[in-house]
């Protein structure tokens, strides 16, 4: 029998090779990029601008909450000054289920609609996506998930993120979920990036710190993973470390002070860089890893890939050493002439003090031990298949990594020592200090609901 080392060789060297080859074919892919629209006052522009193109009707796809607060009203109001008939379909919730997206398709039927708005976080872009190639495609979402599955061009979509994060205006993705399977699967065409989007700062001084934080480092994860993989080229190198500059300088800013603008336009931008990177470069194992977090425990996609990212960094060091120093130059956590070792160790140790700083948790509340053999298995498949990555997992391995992100069990309290009796009781005595009273519970107001479906 061969021994494991000798078959986990052989599989990481034949999947390096097979996915370099798959590297020279996505260079040449030619991968629209979007109009840009950006600054305060963007998605009214972008409202504007859509007028022009003489839409039948228009499916604008978000969730509640955005439609709840009123987000939208600039860009409906210019639709509705131009002449622009619209529909809104504001039932996306976290993931993208397809339940929710077979819902949305039969609106824009319904409503002869003949494009599509995606107005939200990364669900309701990812949603919108999915929508427009079904429509022109007669299929199901599901038929359309894996590479090229249409045969038509979708519907045409305009994008306006919520969250500086997904990057989707700019990506050839859409993740959807399976919640009948808890899986996440992704429909992958060129044709699906938006062919207009605006970064519209003013739409996200609202958000949470906590998804300000969640969001901001599936940034990041896109930023390096893009850079540490095998399909990068001059142009997402160079997407990838100014977004992981930017995100360093003004996502704490941007955590701290959510009225910040300038650092909340800076940090749509750098979430737009960062997609603009890895729509091209892909992405790796946090991703491969996150995915099937989110697909089990419906843990926030962000949030996963930052629990995720320290853990798989600090396995994948052995070979992206050299990447890791560049990155601690570009984030000013180190200095240009220091050993690569040092740089490098900068770098990952600012990671854990970014997510300390950002109150991201070390651990996953809802991961199991039981489910960790599935997840690192399901994992590892998307990541072989998928992904250039630059070091290879056995399954082992990967579940190991997995098992860091385990929420620690704290020991039960021993129980203390009986006392022997004493031989004369007491009985009518009261006990010198009463305790008070409990007092009921004080009526606390209802938190404020949090746009945490936009986060996804």
């Amino acid at each position: 029998m061969i021994p494991s080392y000798v078959a986990d060789l052989a599989r990481s060297v034949g999947l390096s090779t097979l996915m370099r080859a798959a590297g020279v074919i996505t260079r040449l892919l030619p991968i629209p990029q979007p109009t840009m629209m950006v600054g305060p006052g963007a998605s009214l522009r972008l409202g504007q601008a859509v007028n022009d193109f003489g839409h039948r009707k228009i499916l604008i796809v978000t969730d509640a909450v955005i439609s709840g607060l009123g987000l939208m009203d600039a860009m409906t109001t210019a639709l509705k000054a131009g002449g622009t008939d619209f529909i809104v379909f504001d039932e996306i919730t976290p993931d993208a289920p397809l339940p929710l997206i077979e819902k949305g398709i039969t609106l824009y039927k319904a409503e002869g609609c003949d494009a599509v708005i995606a107005f939200g976080g990364g669900s309701a872009m990812d949603a919108a996506k999915a929508i427009a190639l079904s429509v022109t495609n007669h299929k199901h979402p599901r038929q359309l998930v894996g590479y090229f599955k249409g045969r038509h061009a979708p519907a045409p979509i305009y994008a306006v993120p919520t969250t500086a994060g997904t990057g989707s205006e700019v990506t050839v993705a859409a993740v959807v979920s399976d919640p009948v399977n808890n899986r996440k699967l992704v429909i992958a065409d060129t044709r699906i990036v938006p062919k207009m989007a605006a970064l519209d700062p003013s739409l996200m001084i609202g958000l949470p710190p906590p998804i300000t934080a969640s969001t901001g480092m599936d940034a990041l994860t896109h930023a390096i993973e893009a850079f540490i993989g095998h399909w990068g080229t001059a142009f997402t190198d160079r997407m990838a470390l100014s977004a992981v500059s930017m995100i360093y300088e003004n996502l704490p800013l941007a955590f701290a002070n959510g009225q910040d603008l300038a650092a909340r336009e800076k940090m749509a931008l750098a979430s737009t860089y960062a997609g603009q990177a890895f729509t091209r470069a892909n992405v790796g194992y946090v991703h491969a890893i996150a995915h099937q977090l989110g697909g089990r425990y419906h843990t926030p996609h962000g949030l996963a890939n930052a629990i995720m990212l320290p853990h798989v960094l600090k396995f994948l060091r052995p070979a992206i050493e050299p990447q890791l120093a560049v990155m601690a130059v570009r984030a000013r956590v180190g200095q240009a002439g220091e050993p690569a070792s040092e740089l490098a160790q900068k770098f990952l140790d600012s990671i854990d003090a970014l997510n300390a700083r950002l109150g991201i948790p070390r651990q996953l509340d809802a991961l199991r031990e039981a489910d960790i053999p599935a997840l690192a298995k399901a994992a590892c498949w998307e990541a072989d298949t998928n992904y250039p990555v630059p070091r290879y997992m056995s399954q082992e391995v990967c579940e190991e990594v997995i098992r860091q992100a385990l929420p620690q069990r704290t020991p039960a309290a021993k129980a203390p020592a009986r006392k022997a009796p004493a031989r004369k009781a007491a009985a009518t005595k009261a006990p010198a200090d009463k305790a008070a009273p409990r007092k009921a519970p004080s009526r606390r107001s209802a938190p404020a609901k949090t746009p945490e479906s936009i986060a996804n």
